[in-house]
């Protein structure tokens, strides 16, 4: 069944983004509210908030690899008009949060869970307080192996959560798969310090064509040169560690996916050649195969970045995820 937009989303936002942005969605994040807590080995976590939308229903927001909240105000503005409070936070190691290497551009974790317990530490200390009657949540990309993770070991917080493109698998060749994760092993312990996998590299502006992020090349533009008014924001390809940290954590998603007992809407991007979407579907099939709330759909012809991709799929897949999230108010949905 394909999904409409709602009528409250304009068919034309692409055609009129930069003077959206310029106006009514800088003046929300002129009202933000920012903040840092202390996550996992004291390393400061930056977040961001829009309150005061609705007392009992808020958003909280988990963004990929190499983001930053300051890349999500379209999407911010977007749930905020639907009359939700909205959260989000930066990964430990990017975005507005601490670095964990010398290489500030480098995309490194010690520990894949660490994510997962700053995510806990933002939900119970910054969220939790304000005392929501109903909580959702957002997951994309590497936000989606989180969430995924999160929901996993952390059950009965929040009442639904929408999957963007998670990271349930990385997309490798079929001969490189089996030897991915023991290369990256030996990779990070020939290194003195953290440092790229190999054939990654520091950050550098990709061009527009052939991207295989988005297919919105305003958005895309309004990224990049984010970027550059924001240089303490960009982060280039991952650490050895990194990598085999993903991988495992990936397929830690699916083995746990039985755990999950909040409804979960997974939305695929079939045309998506950054992560792998055999693995969603394994994900999906895990959740079901549990007896969990688990629904499915591909958004075609559609690249990784749905939140930020061109209308023609933004728009549906936005529309779907507040659908889902509004079923949660209705009895015996």
């Amino acid at each position: 069944m394909t999904v409409q937009p709602p009528h409250f989303f304009d068919l034309s936002q692409e055609n009129r983004f930069a003077e959206t942005m310029a106006g009514p969605v800088a003046k929300l994040w002129q009202h933000r509210q920012e903040g840092m807590f202390e996550g996992v080995n004291r390393t400061n976590i930056g977040w961001v908030s829009f309150t005061g939308n609705n007392p009992d229903k808020a958003i909280v927001v988990v963004n990929g690899r190499v983001e930053s909240y300051w890349k999500y105000q379209e999407l911010f503005y977007d749930l905020v008009r639907q009359g939700y409070d909205v959260y989000s936070l930066d990964h430990r190691g990017q975005g507005v949060s601490d670095r964990l290497a010398e290489d500030t551009e480098l995309g490194h974790v010690g520990h894949f869970d660490d994510y997962v317990s700053d995510l806990n530490t933002f939900v119970e200390s910054v969220v939790k307080p304000k005392g929501y009657q109903q909580l959702f949540m957002i997951g994309h990309s590497m936000g989606g192996t989180v969430t995924s993770l999160y929901l996993a070991r952390h059950p009965g917080t929040f009442a639904r959560a929408a999957l963007s493109a998670p990271m349930h698998g990385i997309n490798i060749s079929k001969w490189m798969r089996p030897i991915a994760s023991p290369l990256a092993r030996v990779m990070e312990q020939l290194q003195r310090q953290p440092s790229y996998a190999p054939g990654q590299v520091p950050y550098y502006p990709k061009p527009f064509a052939n991207n295989p992020l988005t297919q919105s090349q305003v958005r895309y533009q309004w990224f990049r040169d984010l970027y550059e008014h924001k240089p303490a924001l960009k982060i280039g390809g991952p650490s050895a560690r990194w990598v085999w940290q993903g991988l495992a954590a990936a397929k830690c998603c699916i083995r746990e996916a039985g755990n999950i007992t909040t409804p979960i809407l997974l939305l695929q991007a079939s045309e998506d050649t950054i992560i792998d979407n055999a693995a969603q579907q394994q994900f999906h099939q895990a959740m079901v195969g549990a007896n969990r709330d688990s629904q499915f759909k591909v958004i075609d012809g559609a690249r990784h970045e749905l939140l930020f991709e061109a209308d023609t799929y933004r728009l549906p897949a936005l529309a779907s995820v507040l659908e889902h999230f509004r079923k949660a108010e209705i009895p015996n949905a």
